[in-house]
């Protein structure tokens, strides 16, 4: 399936062209119809002689409803060009040939409509003029198909050359992210809510819930109809009916977008190039109501051009947007930019970062992954897919590292490290992004929850006063000069020594007084008093006191009163 879009002057015979390619009348509206021109987007489909399938976009040509035209040209794959042989080239055929250029439509041809009312000579100077208007453009060299539709004169070769077009013209990728711009809501009696727009980036299926924006809402697929084809799952590049549960048509409006949760990121602010139409009789700078195209919607932006200079006419240059609501962007979304005051289109272009970090004065946006990486140091690697579509190996664990970025955390580790000294570094006091650094650094080790270098040599390995500490277990004396509090708090943690109280104990101190205290326990069953393990142990009330204490906060004993008596640690030790 391809979309193609009509594009053209007013009264050049857009919606009649349509009608007898399709059989579908693409003015729906009453006013439209009393008036003969076309107000706002029409929709028809087509089958060509090949077999291949064609939804095709009818939009208005007058200048006053251009903010339906750009509605409808999102997410097209080609443009039918309509220019009438009795009137040739006008302002809005030039103006939405821009619009197109800059929408990114590389694909298209041109109907040259209301040939019957011209003699060939007429017809030809026509088909001149046409061929030399969109000289240099991506229409450069386009078939141009005569045809006079009520006759249905031509209608077969444009039929033929639109087949041609689309077997040449690239279809819609399924990169399983779906976002689907809205440019209809409506409720068709019994049916609900019901929204059209044209499917890209992903594919849908009937009972999928999906995320309404910016409203943030969810929402469940119902049904799901094409070309007025009801369907279970439909993919990419479709123009598309949704049956919506879950919110009010009322509460949907034109340039709304459907997108799945989690998967796109909404912003507010975007770096993007613009390239100024040369027509323009002026620079752009910041100065100006500006309205942004984006999807199906009309936006008003803060415009800040990055850069000294304003952009003059028919160069292009790099700007900052500023949205007044949270937008599903990727790069490579394109969009159209209007002066609203002085009613002209100014330009257009192509998002590059849509969410700038650096300041105005200091960016230069592009699409390159690496550069949104250099720029944040550590991007964690989804959130590196949202930024920028391109999915990304992480350089460690969860996270992309910049070379630089990279540089400094393994000197930033290396140098606690060499601070840390031998007894290495606790990997507790690093942050998560330093922990997975230290792990991957060379000549080192990672040993219960330390980082030590492979050569160093541990000092408290054999220590003295851990055997001063076991040759006199209940009288511990005091740690000599040579152990600071680190190499002390290390001891404990390794379990060699215990401290309460600020007395230290070596571990076996510990399981002794649980013997002592056992052994009492089975002469007093009632239980033992504090200066019965004291004599027990042989020590004084300065020790006895802080060891009971650990038991009993261990639950190895329990007080009752002034005795103490089994805690259920104790007692499973015993068993």
């Amino acid at each position: 399936m391809h979309v193609v879009a009509t594009a053209g002057h007013v009264d050049h015979g857009k919606s009649t062209l349509v009608l007898h390619l399709t059989g579908t009348d693409p003015d729906r509206l009453a006013e439209e119809k009393a008036r003969g021109l076309t107000i706002d987007l029409g929709f028809a489909g087509a089958t060509l002689p090949s077999g291949r399938r064609m939804a095709m976009i009818d939009v208005p040509g007058h200048v006053r409803f251009l903010k339906n035209m750009l509605a409808g040209m999102g997410a097209v794959d080609a443009c039918l060009f309509v220019v009438a042989a009795s009137e040739g080239w006008k302002p809005q055929s030039e103006e939405h040939l821009r619009i197109l250029d800059v929408l990114g439509v590389r694909h298209g041809l041109i109907a040259l409509t209301k040939v019957g009312l011209v003699d060939d000579d007429l017809h030809e100077l026509a088909r001149l003029e046409v061929e030399e208007a969109v000289a240099g453009t991506f229409l450069e060299g386009a078939p141009v198909v005569g045809v006079d539709a009520p006759t249905g004169r031509g209608l077969d070769d444009l039929r033929t050359a639109l087949d041609e077009l689309l077997a040449v013209t690239p279809t819609a990728v399924d990169h399983g992210r779906p976002r689907l711009w809205i440019d209809r809501s409506f409720a068709p009696p019994g049916a609900g809510t019901v929204v059209t727009g044209t499917l890209a980036g992903g594919s849908v299926a009937v009972d999928d819930e999906l995320l309404l924006a910016p409203a943030g809402t969810t929402v469940r697929v119902r049904a799901i109809q094409r070309l007025h084809e009801q369907v279970q799952q439909l993919e990419p590049g479709n123009r598309t009916a949704l049956n919506l549960v879950g919110v009010s048509h009322g509460s949907v409006d034109r340039g709304d977008v459907l997108v799945r949760d989690g998967q796109w990121h909404h912003t507010d602010q975007l770096d993007a190039s613009l390239t100024v139409l040369g027509r323009l009789d002026h620079a752009v700078s910041r100065r100006g109501a500006y309205l942004a195209y984006i999807g199906s919607g009309e936006h008003p932006v803060q415009l800040r051009v990055l850069g000294p200079q304003p952009i003059e006419p028919g160069e292009t240059g790099m700007v900052r947007l500023h949205l007044a609501r949270h937008l599903p962007l990727l790069p490579g979304d394109r969009y159209v930019l209007r002066d609203a005051g002085r009613g002209e289109t100014v330009g257009g272009g192509e998002v590059l970062d849509v969410d700038p970090v650096l300041r105005a004065s200091r960016a230069a946006p592009d699409r390159r992954v690496e550069r949104v990486v250099a720029e944040r140091g550590w991007v964690d690697a989804h959130q590196l897919a949202l930024l920028t579509g391109e999915r990304v190996e992480p350089t460690i664990g969860r996270w992309v590292v910049s070379p630089v970025a990279w540089t400094d955390a393994v000197e930033r580790v290396t140098g606690r490290l060499l601070e840390a000294g031998p007894l290495g570094l606790d990997l507790a006091t690093l942050d998560e992004r330093d922990r997975a650094v230290a792990e991957r650094l060379d000549d080192v080790v990672v040993e219960q929850g330390r980082i030590v270098a492979i050569d160093a040599i541990d000092p408290l390995d054999g220590h003295p006063w851990l055997g001063a500490l076991a040759a006199d277990p209940f009288a511990p004396p005091a740690p000599p000069d040579d152990l600071g509090r680190n190499e002390i708090r290390e001891l404990v943690r390794r379990g060699a020594v215990v401290e309460v109280d600020g007395i230290a104990f070596g571990a076996g101190a510990i399981e002794q007084t649980c013997d002592v205290v056992r052994g009492l326990l089975e002469e007093h069953p009632e239980g033992v008093t504090v200066a019965q393990i004291r004599d027990r142990l042989g020590t004084s009330r300065k020790y006895v006191l802080p060891l009971l204490a650990h038991l009993d906060g261990t639950g190895r004993t329990r007080r009752r009163g002034d005795l103490r008596i089994a805690g259920p640690r104790l007692v499973a030790a015993e068993g």
